[in-house]
């Protein structure tokens, strides 16, 4: 079982920057990865980004088009935390911002991951 907490969701300006936590329960962080998703009102789950797994290689990233440039995912297996730094960002950015986890390699699918957040609100203004 692996329980997941976010935070550091807010309201700011157009361009300002947000850096999302989610703290994570469990001694096996490690072999989980990690994806970032948000939802809009009235609009389904989205995928946003996702950080694999560490392995011997280390671990891999990936964007959704919309954020690529802007956003920064990234992990500290240490803290068992996962990280989504916002930067440039957008009133259509506006969303709740889940934090999701799934043993095995990375995916964009929401269908794919086995633990949820709660979610952290983001909202930005023009």
């Amino acid at each position: 079982q692996m329980q997941l907490v976010e935070s550091g969701g807010g309201s700011v300006q157009a361009g300002d920057s947000l850096k999302l936590s989610c703290a994570a329960s469990g001694r096996s962080f490690s072999t989980y990865s990690m994806g970032w998703f948000r939802q809009a009102p009235g609009k389904e789950r989205d995928f946003v980004a996702t950080i694999t797994y560490i392995s011997w290689s280390g671990s891999t990233t990936r964007y959704a088009d919309s954020v690529k440039g802007r956003f920064t995912i990234s992990r500290d297996n240490a803290e068992n935390t996962v990280y989504l730094q916002m930067n440039s960002l957008k009133p259509e950015d506006t969303a709740v911002y889940y934090c999701a986890a799934r043993r095995g390699g990375t995916s964009t699918f929401t269908s794919e991951y086995n633990y949820w957040g709660q979610g952290t609100q983001v909202t930005v203004s023009s």
